[in-house]
């Protein structure tokens, strides 16, 4: 049996930190931190939480700040909990802090085109309240369904609508959050031009709870596009020619709102998941949305379809049959997942370097069978997520496999985090994607906010 040399006992922990908090609730039962400590990402890749906090105010969140630091205790911040990276799983000892259940939307101002809002609110549930009101939220994640704005804004989450509209980043215009020792900063604003001071806002925007922890969002809102929406799905010989397509879709002016590829592995795994015969057996599909588009842009889709002789398109204008469309999309992550173990990859290159990035993995594939790789994602802006499954025990060629995909999209001039974050599982790579000199400053502005290195240790760039 080891010693043990603590200062304080785990009742007075609690005890302090109930005290603390005022408007949440503070959890220590078993179940809950079990709940709370392990997304069913990757298994011994967390440890067990001491308590679980569910915030229900900014001063909830500075009281549990006081505590992690009299008492030395790491804090995991969660939002929606959804991370494919391990980014929000508990390491011992840590206090997980939620902001989940702060989830009103304060403010929605039609006239200026903002909306100021709790970290815990549902990214549809901005969208649905902004239409409403004649406007739209455009950051539209494949979770937006499940996702809250406060971990979108905490990884800068992309996703579908990236191509038109930009990742999170390009749709924040404020924050409120507090920072290790209690303080809360309020940055940014609520005007679209802002010039003075350094540019803290965008700095939060992607730190994945390593500086401080979000309490307040502030985001810019678009009017809904007047005139035709067409959603398109069409399917190609393979992914290399669907890249080439992708290409001249994006520089021919009508500027797609979404270009959402998927492989045929990928197809083949949704045929059988939704028992419809329809897309097995075909090389890829791109599914795309213009909004706005004119009879001339539609004469422009045509002609590229016909430059690379797709005689498979369906096209919709009606909503009803767009979100037919759209399901397809939806039911990739089901119909893959299902019945396998698996690692989904995140990586973006320059659109023009796409298909070379595709022949990659494809040939990655053949290389070792014990594997299969299912290739899809946001291929407007070069961003895919090829997901590597295996059957039983996970095979080393699994870690061969991701490594040769990392090297060549930085060989490509890419990055191997377009939107997923960085979390736990690729933060070894920091010097080879940034550089030494890069990392090192990166470890300096982390000492700065975070001194006692309590925010999320062991994330984003240790």
């Amino acid at each position: 049996m080891g010693l043990n040399f603590s200062a304080y006992n785990t009742d007075e922990i609690i005890d302090f930190l109930q005290e603390q908090v005022k408007d949440g609730i503070v959890k220590t039962d078993k179940d809950s931190l079990q709940t709370a400590s392990y997304s069913q990402n990757l298994p011994g890749q967390h440890g067990l939480a001491l308590a679980l906090v569910e915030a229900g105010s900014i001063a909830d969140v500075q009281g549990v700040m006081r505590a992690a630091r009299r008492f030395h205790l790491p804090v995991v911040s969660q939002n929606r909990f959804t991370s494919t990276v391990v980014g929000a799983d508990a390491v011992d000892h840590a206090i997980i802090l939620s902001t989940a259940k702060m989830s009103k939307i304060l403010e929605l101002n039609a006239e200026d085109a903002y909306a100021v809002v709790q970290p815990g609110v549902i990214n549809n549930d901005l969208d649905q309240a902004a239409r409403k009101q004649g406007l739209f939220y455009a950051p539209d994640p494949a979770s937006k369904k499940m996702s809250g704005i406060g971990g979108n804004v905490a990884t800068n989450a992309g996703g579908l609508s990236g191509v038109r509209y930009g990742s999170t980043r390009d749709n924040v215009l404020g924050l409120k959050v507090v920072l290790a020792d209690g303080r809360l900063l309020d940055l940014g604003g609520k005007t679209s031009k802002q010039a003075f001071g350094y540019n803290l806002t965008q700095l939060f925007v992607g730190s994945e709870g390593t500086l401080g922890t979000i309490v307040e969002i502030t985001v810019k809102l678009l009017p809904l596009p007047l005139g035709e929406s067409l959603m398109g799905l069409a399917y190609f010989k393979d992914m290399h020619t669907l890249a080439e397509a992708t290409k001249d879709l994006r520089m021919s002016g009508i500027y797609p709102a979404m270009l959402e590829a998927m492989d045929s592995h990928t197809l083949q795994a949704v045929s059988e998941f939704r028992d419809n015969k329809e897309m097995a057996g075909r090389g890829a599909a791109l599914i795309f949305r213009v909004d706005s588009i004119s009879d001339e842009g539609k004469q422009i889709v045509k002609n590229i379809m016909d430059k690379y002789h797709v005689t498979d398109v369906q096209l919709a204008t009606d909503p009803a049959e767009q979100d037919k469309i759209i399901s397809v999309r939806q039911d990739m992550l089901p119909a893959i997942f299902t019945g396998r173990s698996a690692v989904m990859e995140d990586m973006a290159v320059p659109t023009s370097r796409m298909a070379e990035l595709v022949d990659t993995i494809q040939a990655l594939s053949d290389k070792y069978p014990e594997l299969e790789i299912f290739t899809a994602g946001h291929a407007g802006d070069g961003n895919l997520h090829p997901t590597v499954t295996w059957s039983k025990e996970m095979p080393e060629s699994v870690n061969i496999v991701l490594h040769e995909m990392f090297t060549k999209a930085l060989e490509l001039g890419g990055t191997i985090s377009g939107e997923h974050a960085v979390g736990m599982l690729k933060n070894q790579w920091n010097n080879v994607e940034l550089g030494e000199d890069v990392d090192w400053i990166q470890h300096q502005i982390k000492s700065l906010f975070d001194p006692m290195n309590l925010l999320n240790p062991k994330r984003k760039i240790d």
